[in-house]
């Protein structure tokens, strides 16, 4: 037996048989308050997602496999299945940072902690779920939406590895990871490879691909002749900073707790 989405000895795809979810998992559908779970429809949800995709019958079919009414689940997802593709992918995000929790990463480089993180990010994901969500997020209507989730898991990743700039930094780190992590995906989902290993690869060297441009802006910076030609630049870029929490709005409180 296969995992869902992964690939068999013989290449082929490991499908699942639609089911009826079990007693269990709908009983945990629903808190002791009987507030329905997100998590518990992101779930039920995967049965289908191979068969229909992150889709209308998706989201309606996990709510019959929950026994919950369609208009009582809209309260948590609005959007339907697009909002359940983006609980799932903020469920690995949250599987990420909760491996890094139980690893000993001390004796890494920053570049291998890097790497480390977007491996286990894309080991806490199901194949063919991502496969499908790439697709959904490939429609001119939802891009923003899936660019805004890719953004925060590499911002995810960063603030877990401790980063602290407030500077131009923050958005550059960002981008660039962002970019990885999208590139890494789409090798991740064609690679038929024991245990992943070209995409594991191709992580490496676009990681040492990153290290190389954060090596050649030191270079600029310290060089008493490339600093002064880029002055105006680097001085531009040095008035950019990090978004910060808006202020000055009603409801919200200074650090104190004083009412703004």
């Amino acid at each position: 037996m296969c995992r869902l989405g992964a690939y068999s000895k013989g290449g082929g795809l490991c499908l699942p048989v639609r089911y009826v979810v079990p007693a269990r998992v709908k009983e945990s559908a629903v808190a002791d308050r009987g507030e329905l779970s997100k998590e518990a429809l992101v779930r039920a949800a995967l049965v289908h997602v191979p068969f229909d995709g992150w889709s209308e019958a998706t989201f309606q079919a996990a709510c019959t496999d929950l026994g919950v009414d369609v208009a009582q689940a809209r309260v948590m997802v609005p959007r339907g299945a697009l909002d359940l593709a983006l609980a799932y992918h903020a469920m690995g995000d949250a599987a990420m940072v909760a491996r890094m929790a139980g690893e000993d990463m001390s004796a890494l480089r920053f570049r291998d902690r890097i790497a480390a993180m977007v491996r286990w990010r894309l080991e806490a994901a199901d194949r063919e779920a991502v496969r499908r969500g790439t697709v959904l997020f490939a429609l001119p209507q939802h891009a923003g939406e899936g660019a805004k989730a890719i953004w925060r898991t590499a911002d995810l990743i960063w603030r877990s590895l401790g980063d602290v700039s407030e500077d131009v930094n923050w958005y550059t780190k960002r981008a660039t990871l962002a970019a990885v992590y999208g590139s890494v995906v789409l090798i991740w989902l064609g690679d038929q490879s024991v245990g992943s290993e070209e995409t594991w690869a191709f992580l490496d060297r676009r990681i040492e691909d990153v290290m190389r441009i954060e090596k050649l802006k030191a270079q600029v910076r310290e060089s008493p002749v490339l600093s002064k030609v880029f002055a105006a630049p680097l001085w531009a870029l040095g008035k950019v900073r990090a978004p910060g929490s808006v202020e000055g709005l009603p409801g919200r409180v200074k650090p104190s707790g004083e009412a703004l």
